[in-house]
């Protein structure tokens, strides 16, 4: 496996899931979003693994709230804001080769391991 976490050190999200790969003791890459944001080509794999836009937008967050993402119809749009202001996604985002997760999702993680 090739795991990376991607969130910030200030999420408790990011925190279970960084315990999770621990105490199995499978190695992973921190990604701390607050100082390094997620590439173009890492943006498109993590969007095909967790299977469109909305899945990583995070309405709850501060960021949603003060942007007009809300109004936008298109997904195209969508991606393209999101891309540019990072901190409207859901964290923590979990890659291994292709296949994404976002939030704490340890029953897909269990499958990654098999």
């Amino acid at each position: 496996m090739n795991i990376q976490i991607f969130g910030t050190k200030k999420c408790f999200e990011t925190k279970k899931a960084e315990r999770y790969f621990k105490e199995r003791r499978v190695k992973y890459q921190l990604v701390d979003m607050n100082s390094k944001e997620l590439s173009k080509g890492e943006f498109k794999s993590v969007l095909a693994g967790v299977k469109g836009v909305m899945n990583l937008i995070d309405v709850n967050s501060k960021a949603y709230a003060k942007s007009d993402l809300a109004k936008v119809r298109s997904d195209s749009a969508r991606e393209e804001i999101l891309f540019n202001n990072q901190k409207l996604c859901k964290t923590p985002i979990v890659r291994n080769g292709k296949k994404a997760t976002v939030g704490y999702q340890p029953e897909v993680w269990k499958g990654w391991e098999e």
